[in-house]
């Protein structure tokens, strides 16, 4: 792009800017808090087809009729708003991929100071988040990612047209990208077009990551696209695990996380363990075991128990099998109280469990 071609951009641009300003100062005084500006016009990556991105941040729901659509001289423009509760609040969090355009924003108007320092606060939040070292919360917030991408993996193999198969395969590729953002806790910074030039700069990636992901562009078939995704997700996922075995600290099993768990286990599964095996209801013992294998992944994840895999012994025609198998279980867990010298809470009469309930300890705090 030559010089002359630069400055008939920036001079359109300039006048669209006074106009939206224009607009807000008159119609929306106390509706339109800021005006700022993001994009490929803020980061100077821009070409001769390229439309203004500004952000808008409206203080009340009248404000939204400053939106307007529209094209001029073959470009499309797009005035939108972005509200504080929603947008803004998210991507201070980190919890929207849009972290950009908050953190970049370059500000054009702002109504009232007191905005300013609004805005300041949400900034801050986010740079603080950025400024924490890789650890639990950003790699929680990569496993919202991941989860979001199982369920586009989900889609591909609902859907049996090449068209939306594609769209889930997509969808996929973009929300593992957003997980790999937050596995590196960063925000990418300039846009679609140069995705794999700022991701091919992170610390942490998927082994062949590049080729796993124009794979799932260059997918051809149903087939390949559900293979290309799968591939694809799959490495992000087993880079998420092995980021959290090496960034979270492991919990281990102490006298006080311990505190009613066997009994907890003991109330909620147990019996219904033994009850449904005995009457031999398939249905019936399958969600109980549902549910104990759920308690059991709990606790190994919060209180570091041992990783208990109750669901390889699930046999529905041999119910009896499975139940020998959980109260074996139950004793192995039952071992995690005697390593820290805990004794299980259980009485033979209401007597017993009232003087003990009736005198447990209770804080000062």
């Amino acid at each position: 792009m030559d010089d002359n071609m630069k400055q008939k951009l920036l001079t359109k641009n300039d006048k669209l800017i006074n106009m939206v300003i224009e607009r807000a100062k008159r119609d929306f005084p106390d509706d339109i808090a800021v005006i700022g500006l993001t994009g490929s016009f803020s980061t100077g990556d821009f070409h001769e087809k390229s439309d203004l991105d500004l952000i808008i941040i409206n203080n009340t729901p009248r404000g939204w009729e400053i939106s307007y659509c529209f094209i001029l001289e073959d470009v499309g423009y797009d005035i939108y708003c972005t509200p504080w509760e929603t947008r803004i609040n998210a991507e201070s969090t980190l919890d929207s991929p849009m972290v950009s355009c908050l953190v970049d924003l370059k500000i054009l108007y702002c109504a009232k100071p007191e905005y300013m320092d609004k805005l300041k606060k949400y900034q801050k939040r986010a740079l603080d988040e950025l400024a924490k070292p890789i650890g639990k919360p950003c790699l929680d917030r990569a496993k919202k990612d991941i989860d979001r991408a199982k369920q586009e993996y989900a889609n591909t193999m609902i859907a049996d047209q090449i068209g939306a198969v594609r769209y889930a395969a997509g969808c996929v590729l973009y929300h593992t990208l957003n997980a790999i953002v937050n596995l590196n806790n960063t925000y990418i910074k300039r846009g679609v077009k140069r995705y794999l030039e700022e991701l091919r700069q992170y610390q942490y990636l998927p082994d062949n990551f590049e080729r796993k992901y124009i794979d799932v562009i260059n997918g051809k078939t149903v087939d390949e696209l559900r293979k290309n995704s799968l591939v694809l997700l799959r490495s992000v996922y087993e880079l998420y695990q092995e980021m959290c075995e090496k960034f979270i600290p492991k919990s281990v099993p102490t006298y006080e996380n311990l505190r009613g768990t066997y009994e907890e286990l003991w109330c909620d599964c147990r019996n219904k363990v033994i009850a449904s095996s005995d009457a031999n209801d398939r249905s019936y013992t399958f969600h109980a075991a549902l549910g104990a294998q759920n308690y059991l992944d709990e606790m190994a994840e919060n209180i570091g128990t041992p990783k208990f895999d109750l669901m390889q012994h699930f046999n529905s025609d041999n119910l009896q099998i499975f139940k020998c198998e959980f109260l074996r279980i139950m004793d192995e867990y039952l071992g995690e109280y005697e390593k820290v010298g805990r004794k299980v809470e259980q009485y033979d009469t209401f007597e017993q469990v009232y003087a003990r309930f009736m005198n447990l300890q209770v804080s000062n705090r």
